[in-house]
């Protein structure tokens, strides 16, 4: 099947994906469950702290951020179509993000509440026909008043 003979995704598609996989994200699901999320060859994902590349590149992002944060809430804000081509569609996600965060041997953790302004390229899975990421490119957090920073 070529990508043009894929059905376009809905906006609302798109926004319960994103909410999806924030939930995955929320609970540290396994790793393998967020295999048919994700592009293979061409997925990059850009972090503050990182550019990662390929599934092999999520999986050590992944591995590190699990073990640094907890009792974590993603809540989707807003889900905008920005552009769309034939084989994927750019969004605007922003998300509240609240995490808490230990620095050993610190007495207390930390509290993080933010939005995250992001970016997302989206196309449709000719293997499941669910959508994939390509891209996730996080740009501006905003912080909430007194909440630790990154």
């Amino acid at each position: 099947m070529t990508a043009t003979a894929i059905a376009p995704l809905s906006l609302t598609e798109v926004r319960e994906f994103a909410e999806a996989w924030y939930r995955k994200l929320d609970v540290h699901e396994p790793l393998a469950n967020y295999k048919p999320l994700l592009a293979d060859e061409d997925l990059k994902m850009v972090f503050p702290e990182v550019t990662i590349e390929k599934f092999d590149g999520f999986a050590g992002w992944y591995d590190k951020v699990i073990n640094l944060f907890f009792d974590e809430v993603h809540t989707v804000k807003e889900v905008k179509l920005i552009s769309e081509t034939d084989e994927a569609a750019t969004y605007e996600v922003v998300v509240t993000w609240e995490a808490s965060l230990w620095n050993a041997p610190e007495p207390e953790s930390k509290r993080i509440v933010l939005d995250a302004y992001q970016t997302w390229v989206v196309r449709r899975s000719e293997e499941t026909q669910k959508p994939i990421i390509v891209t996730y490119t996080v740009g501006e957090l905003v912080y909430a008043e007194g909440s630790a920073e990154l």
